[in-house]
């Protein structure tokens, strides 16, 4: 645990050497600079919800913070088993912090399960708090321990809170008149107690929401207050916790505004919103539910007042199809899926390239290939979203970088896809979608201007002096071709997946006119304008690091490690994988070494190695989890002493 306060030394009167002195049997605070706290139980034990709460209590407290859900594949799995282990890992800090942490200085662990799944992941010296209840012979058999942990010297080099959370909650609601089965459910709010005292986390909101979230039974509402109460409570009160703790907010770390804390589906949901209102286009959205995509459609249905619209389809195909029918009718279409739901879209994006109508084809990428990792993060999609089409295919691909970065990368997949009329990859994944961090909310008149002009009406002259409506008549500066709403008088005109004739849209079989129009779309999305790839580098680095996607925060705070310790390192990180920044290329070649992190076996390395010839290395990692900071320090430290 990192503490900017070396330990007092206590004095036999209770007092404490270096600081205030205190009265015998008032309790030490010391103050720390960052914690990182992982909560762990099975699937029912509300963990996810009780780090939900902790984060949004440390947010609205000040503190930067970043986090970790990470959630069993099956819905249900037996309980007290290891696959059935869910966890949310916190880390919150008085200074700007990047990633949710490398490992956990303290672990609260509700069954033997989650005290085996984790704490091979804790440091020395680490506090773990474990619900003592839990730990009988057959839970502990159950996972494969013969003797009890909590006796036999194991954890000897942790400092182990031994509570009997199931007991102590249940003597806590008593007077509720509750089974005991009921009020053991409430035992996730007993720790969440007991942490917010530990740390000195606001209750009010807390309180507030257990309120809200119960308003229907207000004796369980009572029940769970009561229970957080006593959890904190009983860190007041027992001998066992001698010590609390302070993080100081971070308000140096943030500019001036207006703060939440946001996730990346949640984040990203707004940023489509915002395009849409920015266009002023009703947002639709066609999507099947999958994971970890769902909760955009689930958000996205609670705006209709916004002119949103969600279509819930029977599947992946139906999904785009209807996406793609709204974009041809004016709206700003948008599908969302994960991995293998591109596959099944595949063919509905070629149509989509061929038709050259706005489409937001959003990807929260999972570990594959098939179903396999659901609930774990990868991004692995890349390849797939550059080609994973018949024919030549051409469609920009944009990749969200942290949670609170998917609202902006929204937008400017929104911008892309409505300028230059063409389907849009937005790329993001696990870690980002069910992750969090604050988000500074934007003033309205920081948004881009996305107002969309509509063909209104003729826009060619036949040598007759006829005038017609010619739907692939192109923009010479974008190559979009004109976007007409069906219906407009005048505007009628032949859609379809077969090849069109350049400028009148007519059915075209002609081997010069597909070998124009091929190139045609290509040179649209390679003349697509995006910003110059900006390139962190204070003291003149040889080796860089090029990372995309959610690998920025761990590169960035491996970086920093490196720079603190006195290495030099650039760090670049890219937005826009298709087309690339224009001067990537020049960038590249300005450094002896290029290293490419990535949460897949080297696809972005595959692709810099065959455009720009730089014999960029990869350092990848396909484990469902993101870097840690540690490792991928030491991995870049290695390239730049070769």
């Amino acid at each position: 645990m990192t503490n900017q306060v070396s330990s007092p030394a206590e004095q036999a009167d209770g007092t404490v050497v270096g600081e205030q002195r205190k009265p015998v049997g008032v309790k030490d605070v010391r103050r720390l600079d960052r914690v990182v706290i992982r909560f762990a139980g099975d699937s029912g034990d509300g963990m996810q919800l009780t780090g939900d709460r902790f984060t949004s209590e440390t947010a609205s407290f000040g503190n930067d913070l970043s986090t970790l859900p990470n959630f069993p594949a099956e819905i249900r799995a037996p309980a007290g088993t290891l696959p059935g282990v869910s966890s949310f890992q916190l880390h919150f800090a008085d200074h700007d912090i990047l990633t949710p942490g490398d490992a956990p200085d303290v672990l609260v662990a509700m069954n033997p399960a989650a005290l085996r799944a984790n704490v091979g992941d804790l440091p020395r010296g680490a506090e773990i708090i474990v619900n003592t209840d839990e730990f009988t012979r057959r839970a502990m058999q159950k996972v494969g321990y013969e003797t009890s942990p909590l006796e036999d010297g194991s954890l000897e080099g942790y400092r182990v809170h031994p509570v009997p959370l199931t007991t102590l909650t249940v003597e806590a609601l008593g007077e509720f008149g509750l089974s005991r089965k009921e009020a053991e459910r409430s035992k996730n709010m007993f720790a969440l107690g007991l942490l917010s005292w530990m740390y000195h986390r606001p209750t009010e909101g807390t309180e507030k929401f257990l309120r809200t979230k119960f308003a229907k039974k207000p004796d369980l509402a009572e029940a769970n207050v009561a229970a957080f109460r006593a959890g904190w409570n009983f860190g007041e009160t027992t001998e066992d916790f001698a010590v609390s703790y302070e993080v100081a907010p971070a308000a140096r770390a943030f500019p001036p505004g207006t703060y939440r804390n946001i996730s990346g589906n949640l984040a990203l949901s707004y940023g489509l919103i915002a395009a849409s209102r920015q266009a002023d286009l009703p947002l639709f959205l066609g999507s099947y539910p999958i994971t970890p995509a769902s909760d955009i459609l689930h958000e996205l249905s609670r705006h209709k007042n916004f002119g949103v619209r969600t279509f819930q389809a029977e599947d992946e195909i139906a999904g785009i199809g209807a996406a793609l029918g709204a974009a041809f009718g004016g709206s700003l279409a948008v599908t969302t899926t994960s991995g293998p739901g591109v596959a099944l879209k595949s063919e509905t994006v070629g149509l989509a390239v061929s038709l050259e109508l706005p489409l937001l084809v959003v990807d929260i990428q999972r570990g594959g290939p098939s179903t396999g990792l659901p609930t774990k993060t990868e991004q692995a999609d890349l390849l797939q979203a550059m080609y994973g089409r018949n024919g030549e295919a051409p469609v920009p691909v944009i990749a969200a970088r942290t949670p609170a970065d998917c609202f902006d990368a929204a937008l400017e997949a929104a911008r892309i896809a409505l300028t230059y009329r063409t389907p849009v990859f937005l790329l993001s994944d696990g870690y980002l979608a069910n992750g969090s961090e604050p988000w500074r909310i934007p003033e309205l008149e920081e948004l881009p201007d996305l107002t969309v002009r509509f063909a209104q009406g003729t826009n060619h002259t036949l040598d007759d002096g006829t005038e017609v409506f010619w739907p692939y008549k192109r923009d010479p500066h974008t190559l979009a071709r004109p976007w007409a709403v069906p219906g407009t008088p005048g505007l009628e005109h032949r859609i379809g997946g077969i090849e069109k004739q350049d400028g009148t849209g007519n059915i075209s079989y002609d081997p010069a006119n597909h070998d124009l129009m091929v190139r045609t779309r290509q040179a649209k999305v390679d003349g697509i304008e995006v910003p110059a790839l900006e390139v962190d580098d204070p003291d003149g680095a040889r080796a860089l690091v090029l990372g995309w996607g959610s690998t920025y925060g761990p590169i960035t705070a491996a970086v920093r490690r490196i720079r603190k310790e006195g290495g030099r390192i650039a760090q670049a990180h890219l937005r826009h994988l298709n087309p690339f920044p224009p001067n990537l290329g020049e960038v590249l070649k300005g450094y002896d070494t290029v290293v490419v992190p990535e949460m897949n076996l080297g696809q972005l390395a595959t692709l810099i190695r065959a455009k720009y010839l730089v014999d960029a290395r990869s350092h990848t990692q396909v484990n469902g989890m993101p870097f840690k900071a540690e490792q991928l320090a030491t991995a870049l430290k290695e390239a730049i002493d070769d």
